[in-house]
């Protein structure tokens, strides 16, 4: 399993030997460090995990600092589960290089947060006419009770927090690679923002 922290930096063209244009996210990833090796025996399920960016020393608890060791700063960890036992060691530094172009990859990333929202743009309600006595509530979300029962029932699509939720997107290919810069260039939109942590798994 490949597996790679990063950051989204922009969208880009990405034209192929046929001339064809696919949209394309560019990541800058890597060089992540191995923080920790889990296995079944010790804590119940295969895991790798690494450690990228970098935080101010006095930023970080101590606790922090002793599981790190010399490893370095880090200003993310994470977790990505393995089958059976992992090959990797602890301090190996995984780069940019463990992908090919052509690679399948999954990415998940925190999304773009859009503050309080109505049910019009959050749940893609029709919202009511906009003629026949409407006056000002033609993007309302309509009746949300139910009359025997008396009460609101739990899960009802209604105005909310939109956005800055973990989303998956499976099925991308990396379309280049720069070990030089360890960047990848990605087919398709990635999640979040610019400077977004970036999780890769292929």
């Amino acid at each position: 399993m490949k597996y790679i922290l990063g950051t989204k930096e922009n969208m880009v063209q990405y034209f192929d030997d046929e001339g064809k244009c696919t949209p394309a996210t560019v990541l800058s990833v890597g060089p992540v460090v191995v923080t920790q090796i889990k296995n079944i025996e010790k804590d119940g399920y295969s895991a790798v995990q690494i450690g990228y960016g970098e935080k101010n020393p006095k930023n970080i608890n101590k606790a922090l600092k002793g599981h790190m060791k010399d490893a370095g700063n880090f200003r993310f960890l994470r977790e990505f589960r393995v089958e059976g036992e992992s090959s990797s060691t602890v301090g190996e530094t995984v780069k940019a290089s463990v992908f090919e172009k052509g690679d399948n990859i999954t990415v998940s990333g925190i999304s773009k947060g859009k503050g309080f929202q109505g049910v019009v743009k959050r749940h893609g309600f029709a919202g009511g006419p906009r003629t026949h006595g409407q006056k000002h509530d033609e993007r309302g979300g309509g009746s949300i009770g139910a009359m025997g029962i008396q009460r609101v029932f739990k899960g009802v699509k209604m105005p909310g927090r939109m956005g800055t939720d973990r989303i998956t997107v499976k099925n991308l290919k990396v379309l280049a690679v720069d070990e030089e810069n360890n960047t990848l260039l990605v087919s398709g939109a990635v999640p979040g923002r610019r400077g977004t942590l970036i999780e890769v798994r292929g």
